[in-house]
């Protein structure tokens, strides 16, 4: 086979053999296919897609690109090897809280998570924020840490999928990143890698999202459920607003602080606190740890309230090079910022919408993300106690509190915020939706 030859049949819209996949994918990852070649199939792919049997072939066969984590025989382990996936916004720890829950209601949770990407926190980032914390461990470390506690957050291993790192490099430089059948393979080839039994997506729909429209989110949902499913892993997903931030905080120790906050049953009636019960949820019944939802949902406050899921959160970051007394000695763990500043409505009214994509705007302009990959993170610097929508505020009431370094960074910040949240004098009549809909494998 010539790679030329595969290209120009996508670029003509037809039809590639899974063979043909097969062996493109094997050139991406051993380098045999050049740059240029990738990235005029990463065109090709972009404008003129590809029908469901071929991109279950391009996800199977950037999975196999690499190791594939197996639990079976003498890897067995006494529960459902099951994970989330969020397509990322602002505020969204979810995946520090998920975890441990669904390891403390039996689950066992090799989760693959990546670092912050455009005006998106990441997980790693977060845990990053950790003295110790190794999110980059060997395999056998990682599956060491998942049979001792049930849970290991961690990011790609060169060994997993390197045929998916190597394209998305290619097109995060060639403008071909929003491709739904590429984000389908790139996110699922990983996830697949970990040798999951199911699997639970959170696709993310609003204008801190980068599925700004919900029809959109949809499309890359339905497409991953399809897919995974294709591929034998039984996949949900559920629609969720990003319209406002998840949390109270963005940010990377400030989320932390939140998520561990959330496992000691102090966020009770929060918009994260939904999601999270949620997610969870449906992968328990996916996993099937739970007959249905309600079952799942006893299960989950169950863990919370007895301490098990704050457990296995701090036995994870034990085990993965953190302190052993992180979660009862949180404040002397964690980064600190040099200045608080609380940001002051400059009128009174109700808050009738938030440029959610601003408030991570505001978290990279601190220093708590990334403008070029190889730049360095503040972990201590972000946003908390960030006032929701529909909420009341009179003038000089706090809409957020800024974590920051300097003046400079906290004036600039400050300007960004007040400009991101509109307050209007009559309550905002509509209901606000926080999950817009599930869709689950036929």
């Amino acid at each position: 086979m010539i790679p030329q030859e595969l290209i120009r049949l996508k670029r003509d819209k037809l039809t590639l053999s899974t063979q043909e996949i097969d062996f493109f994918v094997t050139g991406i990852a051993d380098e045999s296919v050049s740059e240029g070649q990738v990235a005029a199939f990463a065109m090709a792919v972009y404008f003129n897609g590809l029908n469901t049997k071929e991109l279950i072939a391009l996800t199977l066969a950037m999975r196999d690109s690499g190791d594939i984590l197996t639990w079976e025989e003498e890897n067995a382990l006494p529960g459902p090897v099951i994970d989330k996936h969020s397509t990322g916004g602002i505020g969204d720890n979810v995946s520090l809280m998920l975890g441990p829950i669904i390891a403390a209601c039996g689950g066992y949770v090799p989760m693959i998570s990546g670092r912050g990407l455009g005006h998106t926190g990441g997980t790693l980032d977060k845990l990053d924020s950790i003295p110790g914390y190794n999110t980059q461990p060997d395999i056998a470390t990682l599956r060491s840490v998942v049979r001792a506690c049930g849970v290991a957050i961690v990011g790609q291993t060169a060994e997993l999928a390197p045929a998916d790192k190597r394209l998305y490099s290619i097109r995060d430089i060639t403008a071909t990143v929003e491709s739904i059948d590429l984000i389908t393979a790139s996110i699922l080839s990983k996830k697949l890698a970990a040798g999951l039994q199911g699997l639970v997506m959170d696709v993310k729909t609003g204008n801190g999202a980068f599925m700004a429209e919900h029809h959109d989110a949809v499309a890359l949902a339905q497409s991953i459920v399809d897919v995974a499913n294709g591929a034998g892993v039984k996949t949900s997903a559920l629609i969720t607003d990003m319209d406002q931030p998840l949390a109270s905080a963005a940010g990377n120790a400030v989320e932390v602080r939140e998520a561990v906050n959330f496992l000691q049953g102090k966020c009770n009636g929060s918009r994260i606190e939904k999601i999270v019960i949620s997610l969870c949820a449906e992968l328990l019944v996916i996993g099937e740890l739970a007959t249905d939802t309600a079952t799942a949902e006893t299960q989950i406050h169950e863990v919370i309230n007895n301490g098990q899921a704050l457990e296995r959160f701090s036995q994870m970051v034990t085990l993965l090079g953190g302190p052993s007394d992180f979660v009862d000695q949180i404040d002397s763990h964690l980064p600190k910022a040099n200045i608080f500043h609380d940001v002051i409505a400059t009128k009174g009214g109700y808050i009738s919408e938030i440029n959610t994509r601003s408030l991570g705007i505001a978290v990279l302009e601190l220093g708590g993300g990334r403008r070029r990959a190889d730049d360095s993170i503040d972990y201590s610097v972000g946003l908390s106690n960030l006032a929701e929508i529909s909420t009341s505020v009179e003038t000089g009431e706090t809409l957020a509190t800024i974590h920051a370094q300097s003046e400079e960074a906290t004036k600039q910040a400050e300007a960004t915020v007040l400009k991101a949240y509109s307050i209007t004098s009559e309550q905002p009549d509509t209901e606000v939706n926080l999950i817009f809909e599930i869709i689950r494998g036929t």
